[in-house]
């Protein structure tokens, strides 16, 4: 049975309140009384709005199940489902226009274009994996998938099989071509890659098979490069925003027996990944909860690691480095070594004994995730790491299931309450937007209250963040 400690006028899991006094608040500047305070408002004030947005979920459906039992057998015609869903309020009519202003987003989110993975964040194995995808292997990809059909002795094998492997790097080859066509040639007869000065940026040179010396048909997709004892070992080309490493090492296997010693072909990835607290975890009690916010804790922090068995061999997993090159230019170049992450809270309908009321009811799991998950980033926010998430400083928060505007406008004003929880702590904007069904709320810092963004709706109710003042999460002076 759990042990509860009373704080806010809530009933708190004593090892969930371990973890946020010990663990989670301190370095943040926010104390962990104020912030169990705050929540206990939050719940008090929205917690029956919550409760109604699923009672009015459950009267929609009990409508549409009793539509459906007294049509059945009958085919459905469409205008009148449509104006019976109308009706009972499961659509509603189309509003006019409307804006939501965003500033300080990422630009994997904003202008990138690119893979993005979800993953169960209390596998912390898992977490991390999906955190370092940024990067990737294309040999190994293609070597270890069916991208290359295993026919004609190419079958795949625990060993190197040379057939498999020459076809890998004529898949390559070929994907270079297409990505970052050479002005003459293909990559497939390239024997030697070296810069040149020119107009007063390096520029890459190519030699091919026989002898001719090319360049890129497009130079703006050289991005940069990396040398080791004065010798190329990199290239970086860059296609769409998203970015190929042509790795050169003349003394490992693969790369000596290259022509140009190209020892592997690295592409960036998984720009964006969601960790996840609500459909692929089975967080269902305290104890899962404390894994999933420690493991959030441990990815915000940049210090998350964890250690496995593998073939026999004990490795150690933890968040990659930033990437590092000199650009044509001569100046430093880095790049993000792993995804930007955002983390995906559970739905309205999702209750928790985790933390209760004082008189013993469950609680919206949302609020307390809202709450948790948004003063853990406070710490890739204050960049104490030598990793960091945000280059922008914000936080990334994935909200689904969201039906219908009322819960749009619900969950905005969830978030504009986490925000002022903490106004005095940092300083931050916010703005809610809809993707395939989730709202995620992007806050540049976490929790104070928008200056300035407004929302208006083009459905049936508006959207506004909330005004009303609350306890203040800064420690008292």
């Amino acid at each position: 049975m759990s042990h509860y400690v009373e704080a806010g006028n809530l009933r708190i899991d004593a090892s969930l309140h371990a973890l946020v006094g010990e663990e989670i608040a301190p370095g943040t500047g926010v104390d962990a009384a104020a912030f169990w305070q705050s929540l206990g408002e939050i719940v008090a004030d929205l917690g029956p709005e919550n409760r109604a947005l699923l009672d009015k979920r459950d009267d929609l459906q009990k409508k549409l199940d009793d539509w459906h039992a007294q049509h059945r057998g009958r085919a459905i015609d469409i205008a009148e489902y449509r104006q019976f869903l109308l009706d009972i309020g499961y659509m509603v009519p189309e509003g006019g226009a409307f804006q939501a202003s965003t500033m300080n987003v990422d630009p994997e989110i904003a202008k990138v274009a690119g893979p993005q993975l979800v993953v169960p964040v209390d596998n912390a194995r898992y977490a991390l994996n999906a955190a370092n995808a940024r990067w990737g292997s294309l040999y190994d990809a293609l070597y270890g998938t069916d991208a290359i059909p295993e026919t004609d002795g190419a079958e795949r094998r625990r060993e190197l099989n040379p057939v498999r492997g020459a076809r890998v790097v004529e898949t390559a080859a070929a994907f270079l071509d297409e990505t970052a066509a050479l002005a003459e040639g293909s990559y497939a007869d390239v024997t030697e890659f070296a810069l040149e000065q020119a107009e007063g940026a390096r520029v890459l040179s190519i030699t091919l098979s026989d002898g001719r010396r090319t360049g890129l048909a497009d130079p703006s997709k050289f991005a940069g490069f990396k040398e080791s004892g004065g010798a190329l070992s990199g290239i970086l080309l860059r296609n769409n925003r998203l970015h190929i490493e042509i790795q050169i090492d003349r003394d490992k296997p693969i790369g000596r027996a290259h022509p140009a010693g190209i020892n592997d072909v690295i592409l960036e990835s998984a720009i964006t990944t969601i960790q996840d607290c609500e459909d692929s975890v089975a967080a269902v009690d305290a104890e899962d909860k404390v894994r999933v916010y420690r493991n959030w804790l441990g990815i915000m922090k940049g210090t998350l690691e964890t250690t496995f068995d593998k073939g026999g061999a004990k490795l150690t997993r933890k968040l990659n480095a930033d990437r590092t090159y000199t650009d044509p230019s001569g100046e430093p170049l880095t790049l993000a070594g792993r995804s930007l992450l955002l983390v995906r809270n559970v739905g309205l309908h999702m209750y928790t004994d985790a933390v209760t009321t004082a008189d013993g009811g469950e609680i919206p799991e949302g609020f307390l995730d809202a709450m948790v998950t948004c003063l853990a980033a406070i710490h890739d926010l204050k960049g104490d790491g030598s990793l960091s998430n945000s280059r922008v400083g914000s936080i990334y928060i994935v909200k689904p299931k969201l039906h219908g505007p009322e819960e749009v406008a619900a969950t905005v004003t969830l978030f504009s309450r986490v925000e002022e929880a903490g106004s005095s702590a940092t300083r931050s904007r916010s703005a809610s937007w809809t993707r395939n069904g989730a709202s995620p709320s992007i806050s540049r810092n976490p929790f104070a209250r928008p200056a300035s963004a407004s929302f208006s709706s083009t459905r049936a109710s508006s959207i506004a963040p909330v005004t009303r003042s609350t306890a203040s999460w800064k420690r008292a002076r």
